[in-house]
């Protein structure tokens, strides 16, 4: 059986987004890069998988450090 996922795919769009915003402030998106909003969107349409891709995160430094910076 399965384990059980532990975040949600609105968790992890959201805590996307946060990361992209924080990211955001220091450096203005330029040109054809997306805003936070534009973002959010693009992530609407990626699979659980895809999003857990997104994040970057991998032995050393879990899914679990990353949520718990961006995360809700």
């Amino acid at each position: 059986m399965a384990e059980p996922k532990k975040y949600t795919r609105a968790d992890l769009i959201n805590a996307l987004v946060a990361e992209y915003d924080w990211l955001c402030q220091e450096d203005p998106p330029k040109g054809d890069e997306p805003t936070p909003e534009e973002y959010r969107e693009e992530l609407q349409d990626y699979s659980y998988e895809k999003l857990i891709e997104e994040t970057g995160t991998d032995d050393n430094y879990p899914l679990d450090d990353f949520m718990e910076n961006y995360g809700d």
